[in-house]
């Protein structure tokens, strides 16, 4: 009978996203975790995991650290230089393990009309297609934008200032899309590493039904508005506490390339989730098929969601710098 993969190694497994990967790892108490860290790291890996210290431009040594893997889990902060991530694919493929999942969360990457027009799904593509073209299989977690980075990082991101009480629809602010909470997708890798390698008889779930195609997972389906609705059931705010504005989603794309080329790298950011909310829906892809009961997420409460969003405003904290121990803290 196929057992779950049982050697996983994680790159990144201290960060805001990838804390909560490696804790329900841990939690599913189904397999041996590695964590791979820089040798300068001052990060405090989770308990529960074997440290591997090591020099991402070392390959021998990238690929010593990685032989006897069956599984590779990616996250690497977005300023991080894409040799990195090509250096560690290449010894992960020489070291022969047999899966990877690349630092590549987001949308449907099979979408050609929004790869064409969204840079960071473009460079999704390439990070995919590179494992591919070097011989290695792929598991990607498609969950949408992160909910809570999203919707705290500023205007530039889903349009909202929470502590300043602004929001900045984009069109009309009622474009719906997928959009997904650090912890279920931390719960949707675990629950999907949790299944047997291979189906048994063709029967069940099982990690190779996900190989080389997208893993659907989704918390919400919402557009700004619904946002601003449960911010204000749970702020007991109404529209006329905010600072509403609207602004064109096309514009707002043309103006964030503008804002990127003259050196504002909130340019981007603006560009590329401006784009998302296309009323053409680029930002829907639960019409396609979600893993969520097949892998057994709970479903979630926006509520409760926003409730910890804003318990993390409140801090004071931000977003781009608080660690991922801390924020799953709050």
């Amino acid at each position: 009978m196929s057992q779950p993969l049982q050697k996983i190694a994680i790159v990144g497994a201290s960060g805001r996203f990838g804390t909560n990967i490696t804790e329900d790892l841990i939690k599913s108490g189904k397999h041996t975790i590695t964590a791979l860290t820089r040798l300068d790291s001052t990060s405090k890996e989770p308990e529960g995991v074997n440290v591997v210290r090591v020099d991402y431009a070392d390959h021998a040594g990238l690929v010593s650290a990685l032989r006897g893997q069956q599984m590779l889990i990616i996250t690497l902060s977005g300023m991080t230089p894409p040799e990195v991530h090509s250096g560690i694919v290449k010894a992960a493929i020489e070291a022969g393990v047999p899966y990877i999942m690349p630092n590549a969360y987001g949308f449907d990457y099979t979408n050609k009309t929004l790869i064409e027009g969204e840079m960071y799904s473009k460079g999704v593509v390439k990070l995919i297609n590179e494992i591919r073209e070097l011989g290695g299989s792929h598991l990607v977690l498609c969950c949408g934008f992160w909910f809570e980075w999203s919707i705290t990082a500023g205007l530039e991101w889903y349009g909202f200032d929470i502590k300043n009480r602004k929001v900045v629809f984009f069109d009309d602010g009622k474009t719906k899309i997928n959009t997904t909470t650090w912890k279920t997708c931390g719960k949707a890798i675990a629950a999907l590493l949790a299944l047997p390698e291979k189906a048994e008889n063709g029967q069940g779930p099982a990690v190779e039904q996900w190989v080389n195609k997208p893993l659907f997972v989704s918390s919400f389906h919402v557009s700004q508005r619904d946002m601003l609705d449960s911010l204000n059931r749970v702020l007991g705010t109404t529209d006329k506490d905010w600072d509403i504005s609207y602004e064109p989603t096309e514009k707002r794309v043309a103006d964030g390339f503008k804002e990127m080329q003259g050196g504002d790298m909130k340019g981007f950011a603006k560009s590329m989730y401006s784009r998302i909310f296309y009323p053409d829906g680029s930002g829907e892809y639960e019409s396609k098929g979600l893993a969520n009961e097949t892998l057994g997420l709970p479903k979630e409460d926006i509520d409760e969601a926003m409730k910890r969003v804003i318990k993390f405003v409140d801090t004071g904290k931000n977003v781009f710098t608080i660690s991922g121990a801390d924020m799953n803290k709050i």
